[in-house]
């Protein structure tokens, strides 16, 4: 079984992606696949091979792409305030509110890789976002705003998280989602702040562009 480390991680995300700028996200660089469909297949089939899951790190899904946008327009959101970017994936949103002037930006993913692929995207954008690589839900560290994009693609999934949302939002937390119509968004207790048109490969989705809601729980 090959064993992950992080020189091997760093290795694998530089020979499998290119630096390069989420179309509706211009001002961040990310490390992603630019032949999404071959590294998805290959790497599915390698890394479930040693355990590890499919590569969501190496693209900048819709969800994500929406909601760094609204950050990124409306910095008041998180300027000055501690954020939490959970499920963040290739770092994005996370990347995104560092740049709008959060005071600290923690990005929460449970895949190993992400720690890699996050640490190389925010050196690339030259900004300090922290790692969290376990299962943060049910936790309360006391973020002023949680961003979640792309979250609600898996029932049980949903199920768990959204008692943990409604409970950070009764202690005071900010709630943003960013979702393009996946299949477990909640149908109510969601207030839309901004809907965008954002281009995304169709290898991996349904149609070359994707309309993205900004969600606030309500």
């Amino acid at each position: 079984m090959t064993i992950l480390t992080p020189n091997s991680a760093t290795r694998f995300i530089l020979d499998n992606t290119a630096l390069m700028a989420p179309p509706h996200v211009p001002e961040v660089l990310l490390h992603l696949a630019d032949e999404a469909h071959d590294l998805w297949l290959r790497t599915e089939d390698e890394l479930a091979a040693i355990g590890l899951p499919p590569p969501f790190w190496a693209f900048a899904w819709a969800g994500g792409q929406g909601l760094a946008r609204y950050v990124l327009d409306h910095p008041a959101t998180v300027r000055g305030k501690r954020v939490l970017d959970f499920a963040s994936g290739s770092g994005l949103v996370a990347i995104a509110a560092a740049k709008a002037g959060a005071t600290e930006v923690i990005a929460a993913d449970v895949d190993p890789f992400c720690a890699t692929a996050i640490a190389l995207n925010t050196e690339a954008n030259q900004v300090e976002v922290e790692f969290f690589g376990t299962d943060c839900i049910g936790t309360d560290e006391g973020w002023d705003v949680v961003v979640a994009g792309d979250v609600f693609y898996d029932k049980p999934f949903a199920d768990r998280l959204m008692p943990w949302f409604a409970a950070l939002k009764a202690r005071g937390a900010e709630i943003l989602i960013g979702d393009p119509g996946r299949s477990y968004l909640p149908k109510a207790g969601l207030e839309p702040l901004g809907v965008y048109e954002v281009p995304v490969t169709r290898a991996l989705e349904d149609a070359e562009v994707k309309r993205t809601t900004v969600w606030r729980l309500a």
